[in-house]
């Protein structure tokens, strides 16, 4: 993974405003998660973030070897809903 590079998935509609649910970017990460002395830890391919205020899903292009349909996925969800995608 030294070599990966990672695609940020913004949580901001076309029209500034926060997309809902509020809990999106979890939901979308918890696919890869797993749970650690009673506590849910997200995977380094795909984890949520808050940056500058915004709700955020960072994807490692790692994820597309190791997981092409979870990958596929993610960028497919923030085309339909017109999420931003943008290199980190």
């Amino acid at each position: 993974m030294e070599n990966s590079q990672k695609i940020i998935i913004e949580g901001i509609t076309p029209d500034g405003h926060s997309f809902r649910p509020a809990d999106w970017a979890e939901r979308m990460c918890g696919s890869l998660s797993t749970f650690r002395d009673r506590r849910m830890a997200y995977s380094p391919l795909l984890k949520p973030m808050t940056l500058n205020g915004i709700k955020c899903v960072i994807v490692d292009s790692t994820l597309e070897q190791e997981h092409p349909a979870v990958y596929a996925y993610a960028l497919e969800f923030a085309k339909e809903n017109q999420l931003k995608i943008r290199p980190e």
